[in-house]
């Protein structure tokens, strides 16, 4: 389902997000803002964005950003009423910066980190991301974003993302209770469960981002294309805690997914 800019998401996307756990919004910052942003990313890279011969790695992470242009970004009206109708207004906290950027140069090399997984919330303190956890009630993350700050087109590593894996993982979740399951343990058999599900790309021009379910599994992959690759990937933070247990059934679409899911074995 893909949001212009100056939509609301309605019933339709709603239930786009629930089934397929993430939605596109176009339009969301604009090709200047975008262009702003990648100068000082590519300052940051040490690399020459003119001079190819200094693309010399398939990726490289940058750290957290909050300068003019990435707060134009994240402060866009679509984006926050989008948040609003998805993970419920006053139920998330205000994003001030744009964290991890993993920027991907046209390479022949194995990046390394192509593995499908999902984005874990906590436990974090751990020196071993492997150790870090989800639970069911998705601890620490409303929803997983992905900004794209560059044209991203079918070959220039977008984002691969498999419709409804969120449901295989809510309900992988749910007998850890709380306490929840490592990064470590929910890999063990490859996220196996969401293997037959339909892939999807997050492809589009730059200021898209696509708004996804906590749980949706995803993974990165080679660039074969000409022209890096600039997306961010922060979480949103909730700044009341997802319920599943709500006296007035007020479920946002984020939980509906999940109580659903839980609801309907095998769907």
């Amino acid at each position: 389902m893909v949001l212009e800019p100056e939509a609301t998401p309605g019933a339709a996307d709603i239930e786009s997000f629930i089934r397929d756990g993430y939605v596109r919004v176009d339009g969301v910052f604009s090709k200047d803002i975008a262009a702003q942003a990648r100068a000082i990313l590519w300052r940051d890279t040490g690399c020459d964005p003119d001079d190819p011969a200094t693309w010399t790695r398939p990726v490289i992470r940058l750290g957290h950003y909050s300068q003019a242009p990435f707060r134009a970004a994240l402060n866009s009206p679509v984006l926050h009423r989008a948040f609003d109708r998805l993970v419920g207004a006053g139920r998330w906290c205000p994003p001030g910066a744009l964290g991890t950027f993993p920027i991907r140069f046209p390479s022949p090399e194995d990046p390394g980190d192509t593995g499908w997984h999902i984005d874990v919330s906590f436990g974090t303190e751990s020196p071993d991301f492997l150790d870090w956890r989800a639970n069911v009630t998705s601890r620490g993350r409303a929803l997983l974003m992905l900004f794209l700050f560059s044209d991203v087109g079918i070959d220039d590593a977008p984002t691969r993302i498999r419709a409804g894996s969120h449901r295989d993982i809510a309900r992988q979740l749910a007998p850890a209770g709380e306490e929840g399951m490592s990064l470590r343990a929910l890999a063990a058999d490859g996220f196996a469960a969401s293997a037959p599900r339909p892939e999807a790309l997050a492809t589009g021009p730059a200021g898209t981002v696509y708004l996804c379910h906590p749980f949706l599994v995803h993974s990165a992959q080679p660039h074969r294309g000409t022209a890096p690759r600039f997306l961010a990937q922060p979480p949103l933070l909730p700044r009341d805690p997802i319920r599943l247990d709500r006296d007035d059934h007020d479920h946002s679409p984020v939980e509906r997914a999940i109580v659903d899911a839980l609801r309907r074995p095998g769907k």
